[in-house]
């Protein structure tokens, strides 16, 4: 499954964009800082998040919407508005 596609799952799962749950993030005080697993629980019990999905997020929240060496920025949008669609 490619990183868009753990993105794209997160948004089925939960109503939310990946944008939306980033600044949901933010507003809860997490940061590029904040421990992985911190973030991690609060995605659990907020929206029933599982690890692989929750680490998609905290990816996005500690290093911006690029993946290695990719020339693409992820989308965070929502998968109805991407480009092309």
């Amino acid at each position: 499954m490619s990183f868009q596609a753990y993105l794209d799952n997160i948004e089925t799962k939960t109503g939310r964009t990946p944008r939306q749950l980033i600044d949901e993030a933010t507003e809860q005080g997490f940061d590029e800082k904040t421990k992985a697993g911190e973030i991690l629980t609060w995605l659990s019990d907020a929206y029933g998040l599982g690890k692989g999905h929750g680490m998609a997020i905290v990816h996005v929240l500690k290093n911006g919407d690029r993946v290695g060496t990719e020339p693409e920025p992820l989308w965070l949008d929502g998968k109805a508005s991407k480009p092309g669609r």
